[in-house]
């Protein structure tokens, strides 16, 4: 197998404008897994709830305070814990499908985005991101994209989407139905092969 573990990030109605939250992963990749909440916090008139091993991602535009050449290549950033874990890229907007690697590793990520809308900087509800990473596959981000847009790795995808399990908090957040209630989350990819 290519990719090695997978997180399914979903947008809620929240105050903050990009934050997304994990509803659903396979918990096995470390530099996620290490970003996970170790405490509760309330919701209160400025702040949106974390619940204790909750993990959030913020998707937005590339901060001013990333460095290198950045700028030139990348509109779009996915930030953990207030740092940068990676630029996403989006070579053709025809395919609802990104690519990066996860700063500080030798890891790529292949995003696939689902109702991913933003109005006015803020993400709209329902928008999902799914992160599939490939372990020491950094230098083959591209190689990957072409992959998954022809649907050459449509089954591993589907695979890992049935080893997720639901998150904490996903219940009370109506994320799955009761059928679907601590089961193994499946989802087929759909992408535009045109």
């Amino acid at each position: 197998m290519i990719f090695t573990d997978y997180y399914r990030f979903e947008r809620f109605n929240l105050m903050a404008k990009s934050r997304m939250d994990c509803v659903a992963s396979t918990k096995s990749y470390p530099e996620f897994e290490e970003k996970r909440a170790c405490k509760g916090i309330k919701q209160s008139s400025k702040r949106d709830a974390t619940n204790i091993d909750g993990l959030s991602c913020y998707y937005g535009k590339v901060n001013d305070n990333f460095g290198g050449n950045i700028h030139r290549k990348a509109d779009m950033a996915i930030t953990m814990k207030g740092k940068n874990l990676s630029s996403v890229f989006v070579p053709d907007i025809n395919f609802n499908i990104g690519f990066g690697d996860v700063r500080g590793t030798s890891d790529a990520i292949i995003f696939v985005f689902k109702a991913l809308n933003v109005i006015d900087g803020r993400i709209v509800t329902g928008g999902i991101i799914e992160m599939f990473i490939a372990r020491g596959k950094s230098k083959e981000c591209r190689a990957l994209y072409n992959l998954v847009c022809d649907g050459e790795l449509d089954d591993e995808m589907n695979n890992l989407r049935g080893l997720a399990r639901q998150e904490v908090g996903a219940m009370e957040r109506n994320i799955f139905d009761s059928v679907n209630a601590g089961k193994a989350v499946t989802d087929s990819v759909t992408t535009n092969n045109t």
